[in-house]
């Protein structure tokens, strides 16, 4: 039987529960307990004999002539109902066998006891109908022809394949550690503006708006830094967020148009010091998330206990390739031939001043700035500087990037958010943020090989 054809009989028994005055879709649910509340303080209720009312969606139906087991599933775990015809009286017996099917939603009331076989159950005393499905549920997918549809309806994926479910739990796990762990040592979690009338923090392609209520074009934030930053001159010394961010660019396995960062804004701190913080937030995760820190990711043993290595980019690209660069050009060769080949977690540290504009220039080697990128299983997991807080020298930085635009020579640039130039004129103490991709850290952590296997609903083609 086809799928239309499983839909036109559901939508026969829809009206026929309707026909015998029984509401298909009820507003109020009477329940008790959790699936999992029950199934944890099990004799504590069979001692009782305590009325219980539990819901959830059926997930199997074995019929024996005048009784039933079915199993429902709630968003804590599967429970055992037994449904038997002298309990519930011939009629309402004879409605769940006409009118119910696997995928619909039920309530259940009764009281508990065990089967021969030991197994949990509820023994209905009543049961009503909370939501009719029209559609069957998926079996289990497996092979890669059904990754399309799985990203595509995340919430069939979810019922058929258990395990993705955990995966996001994980995933939400991992944000909870991790926002503890930062209002532990003094950070004040923070909220700043998605839509922006200037973007900037990064280089990237932004997407524009026109907000008509102001007559003006507004960008979805490739960044939050700028914001942060605005805070530390507001006096604030310890902020983070977990920023969506948006960026007009390519998907694949690492990229998504819309992604969550989590960044940190600290003040009287440097990019030495930062170090510390990123080593302790991805091995302290790492640890209360999967209860270790040497994991494997895609096949690739890796060890996440601090110290992290440490080299400079030039000293990587030369390991690497033999190659003396400097500038633009070691920027490029690092990203094109090196960054894939560094497995475990290690500290690239001092980046060409032509592409860190944001950054202070080292003071001994004012060719390189203060920044490093944390690169883990050949992928940048974070980015760090110490942030240029001179509005002169930023103002400059910025200036000779639009020439580098105007010439040919550089496609994305930072425009120049005068605001926040004035901001840093009012003075901005020393100050170091940490820029966390949350979608890699997630991928790193559930062992995922796609940034579209960690987004609940990523970005897809639309199907013509």
């Amino acid at each position: 039987m086809g799928i239309e054809d499983i839909k036109k009989v559901r939508l026969e028994k829809l009206e026929g529960l309707k026909k015998l005055g029984i509401e298909p879709f009820p507003s109020q649910v009477r329940r008790t307990h959790t699936n999992k509340e029950v199934i944890d303080n099990f004799n504590k209720f069979l001692k009782s004999k305590e009325r219980i009312f539990l819901v959830g969606r059926i997930r199997a139906i074995r019929g024996h002539g005048g009784s039933t087991f079915i199993h429902i599933e709630d968003g804590t775990g599967r429970i055992q109902v037994y449904l038997k015809k002298d309990v519930l009286g011939v009629k309402n017996y004879k409605n769940f066998q006409d009118f119910y099917d696997i995928g619909d939603f039920i309530e259940a009331e009764g009281t508990l006891f065990k089967t021969k076989r030991g197994e949990k159950t509820l023994e209905a005393k009543n049961f009503r109908m909370l939501a009719k499905a029209l559609l069957p549920l998926p079996e289990k997918w497996e092979g890669l022809e059904d990754k399309e549809v799985r990203r595509r309806k995340r919430y069939l994926d979810l019922l058929a394949n258990p395990e993705v479910k955990v995966r996001f739990e994980t995933c939400a796990r991992i944000i909870e550690v991790m926002r503890e762990i930062l209002k532990t040592r003094g950070y004040l979690e923070v909220t700043t503006p998605t839509l922006q009338p200037i973007y900037g923090g990064t280089l990237a392609e932004p997407f524009t708006t026109f907000y008509r209520a102001l007559g003006q074009e507004m960008y979805l934030r490739i960044s939050n830094e700028l914001y942060l930053k605005r805070l530390i001159v507001g006096g604030f010394e310890k902020v983070f967020e977990f920023s969506i961010d948006f960026r007009n660019e390519g998907i694949d396995s690492f990229h998504n148009p819309e992604f969550m960062q989590m960044e940190t804004m600290c003040a009287y701190a440097d990019y030495k010091e930062n170090m510390k913080l990123a080593e302790d937030l991805i091995s302290q995760v790492a640890k209360k998330v999967l209860g270790k820190t040497k994991i494997v990711y895609q096949g690739k043993r890796l060890d996440l206990t601090p110290p992290f290595k440490r080299i400079t980019m030039a000293e990587a690209v030369k390991k690497y390739t033999g190659k003396t660069l400097k500038g633009k050009a070691l920027d490029e060769v690092f990203d094109k031939e090196v960054a894939s080949l560094i497995i475990q977690p290690t500290f690239i540290t001092d980046f060409p001043k032509e592409t860190s504009p944001l950054a202070k220039e080292i003071r001994d080697n004012p060719d390189f700035t203060e920044r490093f990128e944390l690169v883990i299983a050949g992928r940048e997991l974070a980015n760090v500087y110490s942030e240029l807080n001179n509005p002169i020298e930023l103002k400059d930085n910025l200036e000779e990037q639009q020439k580098l635009r105007k010439v040919g020579s550089q496609k994305l640039v930072h425009p120049i958010d005068e605001d926040f130039i004035e901001a840093l004129e009012y003075g901005m103490p020393p100050t170091s943020g940490i820029g966390i991709g949350m979608e890699r850290l997630f991928m790193l952590l559930t062992d995922s090989a796609s940034i579209r296997d960690v987004i609940l609903f990523p970005a897809m083609k639309k199907k013509s």
